[in-house]
């Protein structure tokens, strides 16, 4: 018997804002992000809570941003909440129709100006031999703060994630000059989604017209099936990223 394969998603959603802030998305968003129908989604730049922007828009969510997005579809949810500050705070999140069986959510800043978190979540699965391993990442603006935080997963993942399980290693790389690639393949092992699909890694930023490569899946274990970049007219109103998903299957 085959075993069913799964769909992904992974998406900065620029904390449910539209671009320059100047629209709340958060209410098109959830309805595009159900469409979708995805079983895994890592979200990146999530707003647990903002007192001035629950003050400036009328629609703003009660619930943190993960919550109202996750809905009645995803039953399950983590949030990692990496950026505080005096009206609220953001981070990570995933969210899953599966059962997650831990998470932790881990400090990989690289200097006290940006605050940056890698959530790690275990996922059980119907019908899979061993549970599935998720890490959500939001990198560094800076190069030198990338690498870092890339040898910080490296760490991470050969500590906490048994070779023969499936993984997956997801979120905005801020990598436009795709260095952490070569280097997660060479040490881990694992492979990015798109360049496996389609011999190229994504463009998804900025969605109106993407042109640089940051926002990535990387998979170990896994074979894929499908995978789609969601950006254009349709998206760009959304969130300054476009949607990467991917469908995959264990290998």
């Amino acid at each position: 018997m085959s075993i069913p394969s799964i769909r992904v998603a992974s998406y900065n959603i620029h904390k449910g804002l539209s671009h320059f802030n100047r629209r709340l998305t958060v209410h098109d968003l959830r309805e595009r992000l159900h469409a979708l129908k995805a079983d895994i989604v890592f979200l990146q730049e999530v707003q647990g809570t903002h007192a001035g922007r629950a003050s400036r828009f009328s629609h703003w969510p009660e619930k943190p941003q993960h919550e109202f997005l996750a809905d009645t579809l995803w039953t399950e949810f983590a949030y990692g909440k990496n950026s505080v500050y005096d009206e609220g705070h953001h981070g990570n999140a995933i969210l899953s129709r599966f059962p997650i069986r831990s998470w932790e959510n881990l400090d990989i800043s690289s200097h006290f100006m940006e605050s940056r978190g890698m959530l790690h979540c275990e996922i059980k699965l119907p019908d899979w031999p061993e549970p599935l391993h998720c890490i959500n990442v939001h990198l560094a603006l800076t190069e030198d703060g990338r690498r870092r935080q890339v040898r910080m997963i490296a760490d991470r993942i050969r500590k906490s994630v048994p070779q023969h399980a499936p993984l997956i290693l997801a979120g905005d790389f801020n990598d436009w000059r795709l260095r952490a690639t070569k280097y997660l393949a060479n040490e881990l092992g694992l492979n990015e989604v798109f360049e496996t699909h389609h011999g190229r890694p994504a463009r998804s930023f900025p969605s109106m017209l993407p042109l640089f490569h940051l926002d990535r899946i990387y998979i170990r274990g896994l074979d894929v099936r499908v995978a789609h970049v969601h950006s254009g007219p349709t998206w760009h109103r959304l969130s300054d990223h476009a949607m990467l998903t991917a469908t995959l299957q264990p290998a």
